[in-house]
């Protein structure tokens, strides 16, 4: 069985000079050392390599790229949910592509068992013992396409690599490479033969984004950029882009977690989700006949945690109001559960969370 890769020691970019009080709030603690300005750019040019990286085979879909990014660097899970054709398989693809870690698709289907995904124990006759054969899930991106369409026992065997990062096989448990992301994707038009997720495993992903269609401009761009290509499918090489090693990864990760967030700003994430759930200093009027039930304490830690992302992506040490904002949609669509009266009303989640933007104040 082969072990997980160990963790390297951070990368000396974290540390440096001491980097600018940041506005909203208290000041740097001595536990959270601020970032470099090397380090900053360091991390603004990986995300500028996975960008181009994307640019050689998606044309248009720069919100989906850039949730793909913040994802990354903020150790989360995402689902992606459209209609088919949109690309997104070839965008969890291109994420895999710009990084060198291992890359692991598993088409989900209704037969698929959780030993098809996590592994499984069998007997060897050369030395008449059991050996562990681990599953694909032990890869550093894991792509789960059609993640409805698992069947509940699966979806559980999901969950518990998701939350805990390991997995369970034949009573070892057996942790997961670092780093571990789950990309998903789903088709929210068919029902026949598909699984809902249930409640808890929709909150183990971090962000859920729903792909739209392209403007008639990128669509006519993605038909001239496949005329040039031999095969529709494929994701074409790009040797004159490096990609990222599992080291810069871990660079990423860790240098947005000591993105500086102030107490200001955490206290406006966490009445963003507090409001969702009928609370809160500047509650939603009405929310009760829309939400039957809001976000968890789990969607603060996302917020918090995309907006040191984003903030890192964007140059920057420190959150602010507008880093919370830009991912809100993202992270409490797929949280909040809406009443029947709602759904019959033609209500969705992202009307709510709207109003739920519009109503909390901005420090």
């Amino acid at each position: 069985m082969p072990l997980p890769p160990p963790r390297p020691q951070t990368p000396s970019p974290l540390a440096g000079a001491a980097a600018p009080t940041p506005p909203f709030g208290a000041s740097t603690t001595a536990s959270s050392p601020q970032i470099s300005p090397d380090g900053l750019r360091y991390a603004t040019s990986i995300a500028d390599r996975i960008r181009d990286r994307f640019s050689t085979a998606l044309v248009g879909q720069d919100d989906l790229r850039e949730a793909l990014i913040v994802a990354l660097a903020a150790g989360g899970h995402i689902l992606i949910e459209s209609v088919p054709g949109l690309a997104k398989t070839t965008a969890a693809r291109l994420l895999a592509a710009s990084v060198s870690g291992s890359f692991k698709r598993v088409q989900c289907t209704p037969d698929l068992m959780p030993s098809d995904l996590v592994g499984t124990q069998i007997f060897d006759f050369a030395s008449q013992r059991f050996v562990t054969q681990i599953g694909p899930i032990h890869a550093n991106i894991v792509l789960l396409d059609e993640i409805n369409r698992a069947n509940a026992k699966t979806q559980s065997a999901m969950l518990e690599a998701m939350a805990e990062g390991a997995t369970t096989i034949g009573g070892e448990r057996i942790p997961l490479p670092s780093p571990f992301m789950v990309i998903a994707t789903q088709n929210p038009i068919e029902e026949e033969g598909t699984f809902a997720l249930p409640e808890a495993q929709m909150d183990r992903f971090m962000m859920k984004t729903i792909m739209t269609y392209p403007t008639v401009e990128d669509e006519t761009s993605m038909l001239s950029m496949l005329s040039e290509r031999e095969s529709d499918s494929a994701i074409p090489s790009a040797p004159q882009i490096e990609p990222i090693s599992i080291k810069d990864v871990q660079f990423l990760r860790s240098a947005a977690r000591r993105v500086h967030v102030s107490e200001a700003i955490m206290s406006y994430a966490v009445n963003l989700a507090w409001t969702s759930r009928g609370g809160g200093p500047n509650p939603v009027k009405g929310l009760s006949r829309t939400v039957r039930l809001g976000a968890s304490p789990r969607a603060s830690i996302a917020l918090m945690r995309t907006a040191q992302a984003g903030a890192l992506l964007s140059d920057r040490d420190y959150v602010i109001p507008e880093d919370v904002r830009r991912f809100t949609h993202d992270v409490l669509r797929h949280r909040l559960i809406l009443t029947f009266e709602a759904l019959a009303d033609g209500v969705t989640a992202d009307k709510v969370i709207d109003q739920i933007v519009e109503a909390v104040p901005v420090p």
